[in-house]
């Protein structure tokens, strides 16, 4: 069994699914921050530099193992020649 068929499989089960679809947003968020640098045609070094920070930060921020405030996120994306965004959007899994 490869990974896709056993990712399929796992997510056929309700609970397992539930928690996949919770962290989508999560995985959505450290996509476009990888695609903002690499667009940018950065490196996690280059981006630390102009942050002044370490590059084990900027690593740490695009796995997803910190809890960025808006500044950061801002800075970030400044760094790479972006800007920060927030979109409301109406929770329809809050009706089920």
């Amino acid at each position: 069994m490869n990974f896709k068929q056993f990712k399929q499989n796992a997510l056929e089960d309700p609970a397992v699914r539930k928690e996949y679809d919770a962290l989508q947003e999560e995985f959505s968020l450290i996509d476009q921050l990888i695609t903002m640098r690499t667009k940018a045609g950065l490196t996690q070094e280059d981006v630390a530099k102009k942050l002044g920070t370490n590059k084990s930060n900027i690593s740490r921020l695009e796995r997803g193992r910190s809890n960025p405030s808006w500044g950061t996120l801002s800075k970030y994306a400044a760094a790479c020649g972006f800007r920060v965004k927030l979109e409301a959007v109406e929770d329809d899994r809050a009706r089920l």
